[in-house]
Order: C-alpha cells, then structure tokens, then sequence
C-alpha cells in the first residue's frame, strides 16, 4: 500500500475521528446537561438531538461545497466547524447558545460523512479500497472510544463543570485536522471532472497508481466526456434508482439496529437494567474498546471476504444479541446480562454494518453523482439517528427496554433479508466498472 496515500486517507478520516467524538461525547453530559438548566424530557430529547438534527442538514448540503469547492477546501471548512462548536459548547450559559452550538457541530459531522469516505474512495486503488475508505469508519469508533475514556477521567476528576470539559476537549484533535489538511492533495478525479489543475490531477494518480495511472485517466475522462454538453444529472432518475434503493434502505437498516441510541444513551440504559451511575459510565467504554478492536479486524477482512459476507454474519449476530438484550429486560435479570449482551452486539456491528455503509455507499454511485449518492445516504441515516435520539428518553420512560430492542431485533431480521435478495458485492472492483454493473438502462 503506497504511503503517501495511506497518508492522505488517513488525515481525511480524522473527519471520522471527530464525527464519532461528537456523537458520543454528549452521553456523559448529557445528564449533568439536563440537571443544569432543569430540561423536561422532552426539552432534553431535543437538545441531545440538536446535532443529528444538524447533522441532517449538513448530509443534505454537503454535496454542494463538495462539489463546487472540492473535496478538500470542504474538509477544511468542516474542521473549522468542529473547533468552533467545540468552544462554544463549552463555554455555554445559556441554553440557547448552547444548541445553536451543537447544531453547528452536527453541520460539521454531516458534511464529513459525505465529503471524507467520497474524497477517500477517489484517491484509493481498487484492491486497497474498502480497507482504506474504512479508515473513516476506523477513526469514527476510536472517536468514540476516546471520547468514552475522556468522560469517563474527567466524570471522576473535573467537577460540576465537568460537562464542559468532556465537550469543549474536542477543540484539540480539530485543530490538529485543520493543520494537517495542509498536506492534502485535492482529488484527482474532481479536478479532472471539472477541468481544474489536470497537471495536479494526473501528478496525484502518479503517486496513487503509478503502473497504470494513464489508463485511469482515460477512463475518467471518458466519463467525463459523456456528461459533457448534458445538463447536470439528476440523482433521482429511473437510471440510478438501484444505487438510490440500496443507500436509502442501507441507511435505515444501520439506524434501525439501534445502534446510536445505545451510543448516545449507554450509561443510562445500564443504569435502567440496575446497574450504578459509576459503573454505568465505565461499562461504555467497554463498549468503545469493543467498537474499536471489532472495527479493525473488519479492516482486514472487508477486501478479503467482501462487503457483503461481513453483513450476513453480522446481521445474525445482531439478530441473537438484541433479542438477548430484549427478553433481559423483560425479565429482569440485571446490568451484567445486558452489558455482556450489548458488548458482544457492539461486535457484530462492529464487524458488519460500522465497517461497511461508509465503504459501500461510497462506492455504488457514478462519478458525476456520486457526492449526491452520498449525501442522500448520510441524509437518510442522520435523519433517522435524530429521530432514535430524540425519541429515546420518552420511549424509556413510557414502555421500557423490552420493547425498544424487540422493535431494533425485529428491524436486523428485515436486514438480513435486504443483504440477502439485493445487496451486491463490490470488492476489487474499480469505481467505473461498478457504474456499470449499477446503471439501469
């Protein structure tokens, strides 16, 4: 695998990195959030869910920059989003700014998680290309799991205004992203599409592919050259429909397992199966430690074994653990059934749809739509977790755990079904000639 280009990846997918600490810092505030300015629950619902609330608008419009602007000028404004939403949280008074900060961050995470895995699958050559496209996912669970650590060291030694800390922390890995965005490349393959600095372009698929760099060029170009002189393509035409189907019911299906309502709320779903507020947080990061070492063993194995086997074991073991999950609750057997349960849950996911729905949505779309393709898929999953978040807190209180992962149990049944009848298998092949095994014509 060519250094450099690890290199590239590997900066861009600190996208991830923030994207994951943002969506999970907020589970060890967001109690001490709603103590400090005396929140109802649905006041609460609605502020742990202002940034997936953000987070949708900024899947819907990332497309945009991403494409007039480029790839990596959108990365840069994103990072500068994640700082300044970073201080802002926490230096908060009022509750009011305070979403208004969250809201920006989520702008930022949306944007990531359309422009990163794009900008990574452009760069990358086929054989190398879900495990480097997976590196957002990588960086999105060690987000996570630091960010775990970090609420878990600064619940035990920052104070009342802990909170504040756990969130505003957030502000160094962004300056960290900005600065080594510097070394970046743009990507070739949108320069050439938009007939910006070809000599960048071809000096960029040198290093990326220096034994048949030519021949990508002229693959790209005769893509290019069929969209020249027609108007701009439109994502929702009966010929995209089959990569339309499969990003949208991929999205839904990645939310639907549950999986952001247990990272938003993890403390206090074991602390609903009776477990303490003190080992509540710890149990999360086990949660994280888990996330993380399952997501690289699926970086090994997503170009071996591909895409869609990853997705078939996966599903099943997610199937088994929350209905596990569910009759617990039902009967009352106590936290350390559950967090066993939820730890071995969180390495299925880990290992099927965490790796995978970066890295196939990333790839199912032509070129001239594929930052659409993209957005539509980070619109429909950022919509949906906004939805889980919001409703998670009334949900727990009024009809229990028991029917919150029956409901997530019997959504992986409809999923394994999906990858079953259509989900088709996409490793080592390369961006064009997946165009046309997906093309309706």
């Amino acid at each position: 695998m060519n250094n450099i280009v690890f290199f590239w990846a590997f900066v861009v997918a600190l996208g991830g990195f923030l994207f994951g600490f943002d969506t999970a810092v907020i589970s060890g505030a967001e109690q001490h959030i709603q103590q400090y300015w005396h929140l109802t629950e649905v006041q609460h619902g609605f502020t742990v869910s202002i940034a997936l609330i953000g987070t949708v608008f900024g899947a819907l419009g990332g497309s945009l920059p991403s494409d007039k602007l480029g790839r990596r000028a959108t990365l840069l404004l994103v990072a500068l989003i994640y700082l300044v939403s970073a201080v802002g949280t926490a230096m908060s008074t009022n509750w009011y700014f305070f979403l208004i900060c969250r809201f920006v961050g989520g702008l930022g995470v949306g944007a990531s998680s359309v422009t990163a895995p794009v900008y990574i699958s452009e760069v990358s050559p086929a054989t190398y290309r879900g495990r480097m496209v997976a590196l957002f996912q990588f960086n999105v669970v060690f987000g996570i799991l630091i960010s775990y650590l970090s609420n878990y060291f600064i619940g035990g030694y920052g104070g009342e205004n802990a909170w504040r800390l756990m969130l505003g922390i957030q502000a160094i890995p962004a300056a960290l992203f900005l600065v080594l965005l510097r070394w970046v490349p743009e990507s070739p393959r949108w320069l050439l599409l938009h007939r910006r600095n070809e000599v960048a372009a071809i000096n960029t698929l040198k290093i990326i592919n220096p034994a048949s760099y030519q021949e990508d060029i002229t693959v790209i170009r005769q893509s290019q050259q069929a969209v020249t002189g027609v108007p701009a393509e439109r994502l929702f035409s009966g010929k995209y429909r089959t990569p339309v189907m499969l990003a949208v019911l991929f999205a839904v299906f990645n939310q639907v397992s549950g999986i952001n309502a247990i990272i938003y709320y993890a403390p206090r779903i074991f602390e609903m199966s009776g477990m303490g507020a003190g080992s509540s947080l710890l149990s999360t990061v086990g949660l994280g430690i888990v996330n993380f070492v399952f997501t690289l063993t699926a970086i090994r194995f997503i170009d071996r074994i591909g895409r869609r086997q990853l997705m078939l074991i996966g599903t099943g073991g997610l199937i088994a653990t929350l209905g596990l999950v569910a009759i617990s609750f039902y009967m009352h057997t106590g936290g350390i059934a559950v967090i066993s349960y939820l730890l071995v849950y969180m390495a299925f996911f880990a290992f099927s749809q965490g790796a995978v729905i970066w890295v196939f949505i990333s790839e199912i779309f032509p070129n001239q739509v594929r930052a659409k393709g993209q957005t539509l898929g980070s619109f429909t999953h950022w919509i949906m977790a906004a939805l889980i978040a919001f409703t998670f807190p009334y949900l727990a209180s009024h009809i229990g755990g028991g029917h919150i992962f029956l409901f997530f149990c019997l959504m992986m049944v409809l999923q394994l079904l999906f990858v079953w009848r259509w989900m088709p298998e996409t490793k080592g092949q390369t961006l064009e000639e997946i165009e046309t095994t997906m093309m309706v014509h």
